[in-house]
């Protein structure tokens, strides 16, 4: 299993919102350069991010996004699944019926099983843990945060 573009984005742009201060507007051309997300990639995830609550989508010549959730309230998980979907690894994991063998299948178990421990792996990692580990950034990122520019 491979994370989506769209899901590795999302995150990329929400880290960016949570390493500002509670309630600043990131400029979408800056979020865009800094974590290398093509802008139009940006607009697209972004309003996925803004239907599921996660970022407010701030219009104007000042625009761009402010995050809408505590960064230690907010998890890999519910970014990640709100720009591509529940996890699964299966479609027999999701949608049981796609198989006759689902409920007595051992490999359908293990699919499970796996899925359950990604999910939680994910669900107990906030932008708050990954703000404070400040490892996913890059010099120019951090550059650009440090400057705290929001033109």
């Amino acid at each position: 299993m491979r994370l989506t573009r769209a899901g590795e984005y999302a995150v990329r742009c929400v880290l960016y919102l949570a390493f500002q201060e509670p309630g600043i507007i990131g400029n979408r051309k800056q979020i865009a350069r800094s974590m290398d997300i093509p802008e139009p990639f940006l607009g697209k995830i972004a309003q996925q991010l803004a239907f599921t609550g996660i970022i407010e989508i701030v219009r104007g010549s000042k625009g761009g996004f402010r995050l809408q959730v505590p960064p230690e309230k907010l998890t890999l998980l519910e970014v990640v699944e709100s720009v591509i979907g529940e996890i699964f690894l299966n479609d027999c994991v999701i949608r049981p019926n796609a198989c006759h063998r689902s409920s007595t299948c051992a490999v359908n178990r293990v699919w499970e099983k796996a899925r359950d421990q990604l999910r939680k792996t994910l669900q107990e990692t906030t932008f708050a843990d990954l703000v404070n580990e400040e490892s996913c950034l890059s010099p120019v990122s951090q550059n650009c945060l440090d400057e705290k520019s929001v033109p």
